[in-house]
């Protein structure tokens, strides 16, 4: 069996995600473990409440949610996703956590996704509906036309709708495996040494 395994961990909650890409549609299966601090201690018990270590010899794809969100529970699901990625000899998604959030909201227009962060400012990205359909920076028909930035102020954010960017697990997740089952479908190739997290507010170097 061919099986995809996508993280998310951008905010207190963490959302896991199995799919299998035998028999034409892809079956899915995700969860949300609401584990705040102790996502550093339970991280590997959750991914294996969905998938047993003695199945991930199966993985034929990972995917993990990149932020904006909190820097250490984005950073352990990346490192363990690249881990398992060099390990397996597997693809590895790396896809923006705003991002998911547009597609879920399937947004009709360019439209500012808000995050506020306590006596820093607000992050923010600009997505709307793409017209080059399924490639890399389209991802499945949502792009995003601006990356997160940090700024002083929604105020200070150029003309145009404005939403708040708030994660849905396991919804957002069950994004995630949508668009590495496509990206599956097409073939295209994901190197998991250019996957890095997002923390607009924080300079991120080498995991």
């Amino acid at each position: 069996m061919s099986l995809v395994l996508a993280l998310h961990s951008s905010s207190e909650v963490l959302g896991v995600g199995v799919a299998s890409l035998e028999d034409g549609k892809p079956v899915l299966r995700s969860q949300a473990f609401p584990l705040g601090r102790s996502l550093s201690n339970q991280l590997f018990n959750a991914v294996e409440a969905m998938l047993p270590a003695e199945q991930w010899p199966q993985i034929s794809r990972l995917a993990v949610a990149l932020g904006p969100g909190g820097f250490t529970g984005t950073r352990l699901t990346v490192v363990m996703a690249r881990t398992l990625a060099e390990q397996l000899g597997v693809p590895l998604d790396g896809v923006g956590s705003f991002l998911l959030i547009a597609r879920r909201l399937q947004l009709e227009q360019p439209t500012w996704l808000v995050q506020t962060l306590p006596r820093r400012g607000v992050v923010a990205g600009c997505y709307g509906p793409s017209a080059h359909g399924f490639h890399p920076d389209a991802w499945g028909g949502m792009e995003e036309l601006a990356a997160p930035k940090l700024y002083a102020s929604a105020s200070e954010l150029p003309a145009g709708p404005q939403q708040a960017a708030i994660p849905e697990l396991p919804a957002d997740v069950d994004q995630l495996l949508h668009l590495a089952c496509l990206a599956a479908s097409a073939g295209i190739e994901a190197p998991w040494q250019s996957v890095l997290p997002l923390y607009p507010t924080s300079p991120v170097g080498e995991v």
